[in-house]
C-alpha cells in the first residue's frame, strides 16, 4: 500500500487531506473527515502519519488531543494498530522477505514506511503475538526481525 493508494482511498470515504506548515511537533491531525498533514515531511513519514490519521476516522470518537487521559491514550493506541496492521500486515514483511529485503532499514524501505514506523509496529506484533509468527509456511521472527520459510 502506498501513500497514493492511501490518498485514494480517503477520497472514496470522502475524507479531505491537505499539507499544511502544523505547528510544534504535530505531524497530523484529523477532525471532522478531514485530515491535515505537515507539508514539510517526507513523503514516506506522510504515508506513515495518513495511515494513523485515518485510524482515527475509522476507531476514534472527540477530542483526543490531552493525552493526559488514559482514554484518550487507548484511543491513540487503537488508531495506531489499524495504521500498522493496514499499512504493514505480515504478508508485507513476508513479500519483503522474497523480494531480497535484509534487516529493519530494506524491510521499511520495501514496504514504503520509516524504520521507527516498522519498528513501533514490530513491537506493537510482539506485545501481541510474541516473539514468532507463524503465517502460511513461514515463521516471522521479531526479534531480531528476520523470515524463514518452513517446508514441511
Amino acid at each position: 500500500m502506498t501513500y497514493e493508494s492511501l490518498l485514494r482511498e480517503t477520497s472514496k470515504k470522502d475524507i479531505e487531506v491537505y499539507e499544511v506548515t502544523l505547528r510544534g511537533n504535530l505531524k497530523g491531525l484529523y477532525k471532522d473527515q478531514i485530515i491535515w498533514l505537515d507539508k514539510s515531511i517526507s513523503d514516506i513519514e506522510k504515508h506513515c502519519i495518513l495511515a494513523e490519521e485515518m485510524g482515527h476516522y475509522e476507531t476514534t470518537t472527540g477530542n483526543i488531543l490531552d493525552q493526559n487521559d488514559i482514554r484518550n491514550r487507548k484511543q491513540e493506541l487503537r488508531a495506531r494498530q489499524w495504521a500498522y496492521q493496514k499499512i504493514i500486515p505480515l504478508s508485507a514483511i513476508v513479500q519483503a522477505h522474497h523480494s531480497g529485503a535484509k534487516g529493519r532499514f530494506e524491510i521499511a524501505e520495501f514496504i514504503n514506511v520509516t524504520e521507527d514506523f516498522l519498528q513501533s509496529a514490530l513491537d506493537r506484533f510482539k506485545e501481541k503475538f510474541g516473539v514468532l509468527i507463524t503465517i502460511d509456511n513461514y515463521i516471522i521472527y521479531l526479534d531480531p526481525l528476520n523470515v524463514v520459510e518452513v517446508h514441511l
